[in-house]
């Protein structure tokens, strides 16, 4: 039986019972080829399979995998492809980080309008809107605000092109709408009524306020009275509460914030 030799490496394995003279060649033959396969500390060489290095760190350096520079260190908070949609949000283009806000986003502010205010807690856009630096001729458009919130120079209020009517059958305290308008008092009331201008800390009328009192022909008599206030009978400067005959009109005007000033026919 010849020689034979090992499947991987082809070291020879001499034929037993011979090679009485040659087996130590052989075998030191093997050896050197075995010997060649590590490095002169004893690491089996990368190229013939080993790490080329005694230790841990030096074999991830022969191997091209050192920490850090090669490969990335060990993290728990490192985000692996199973998280991705899960625990943490997919890449977007679009998310804001810190760095971005107020550079290229607008940082949070609760007075800042979104889609949802618009038409709700805030005006939608209209091209037909006046702002207050913007001036508009209007046509058929109609003003609408609070009561004396209206102004044509920014303290006088916006007027009626009319004396509008506010008719009364019962004895009646003003208002602050009723500024500007007469207080009618219909001939179909023939019972005698008071119509009392309120006191300026109950209802605080402008200066400059005029509201005009008329009695109709056959209506009952009308007495003009003032609460803790003070009303004057022009051009007498009397004061107390007036009568309006029927057929009778009279103005009175707030002179100051607590006296007012009336004036007409058929007053006494």
């Amino acid at each position: 039986m010849a020689d034979t030799t090992t499947t991987n490496l082809s070291l020879v394995k001499p034929e037993i019972g011979a090679s009485i003279d040659s087996w130590g060649t052989k075998i030191n033959g093997d050896l050197d080829t075995v010997d060649a396969l590590f490095s002169a500390s004893g690491a089996l060489a990368v190229a013939n399979g080993g790490t080329g290095a005694a230790n841990a760190s030096a074999a991830r350096t022969a191997l091209g995998l050192l920490i850090g520079t090669d490969v990335q260190a060990y993290d728990a908070t490192i985000v692996v492809d199973a998280d991705i949609g899960v625990s943490v949000q997919a890449y977007d283009a679009t998310i804001v980080v810190d760095a971005d806000i107020g550079v290229s986003v607008q940082a949070y502010d609760a007075t800042i309008v979104v889609d949802a205010d618009i038409g709700v807690s805030v005006q939608a856009y209209d091209a037909n809107t006046t702002t207050s630096t913007n001036t508009q001729s209007l046509t058929n458009k109609t003003i609408s605000g609070a009561s004396n919130t209206l102004t044509v120079d920014g303290t006088d209020a916006v007027g009626f092109r009319n004396i509008p009517q506010n008719s009364k059958s019962v004895a009646y305290t003003l208002v602050l709408t009723d500024s500007g308008k007469h207080i009618f008092h219909p001939s179909a009331d023939t019972t005698a009524r008071t119509f009392t201008i309120p006191a300026n800390g109950s209802v605080a009328y402008p200066i400059g306020t005029a509201i005009t009192f008329i009695n109709q022909n056959g209506a009952g008599v009308v007495t003009i009275a003032i609460t803790t206030d003070t009303m004057r009978l022009s051009p007498a400067g009397t004061t107390g509460s007036r009568t309006l005959a029927a057929n009778g009109s009279a103005t009175c005007v707030k002179v100051t914030s607590t006296e007012w000033l009336i004036s007409g026919s058929g007053l006494t």
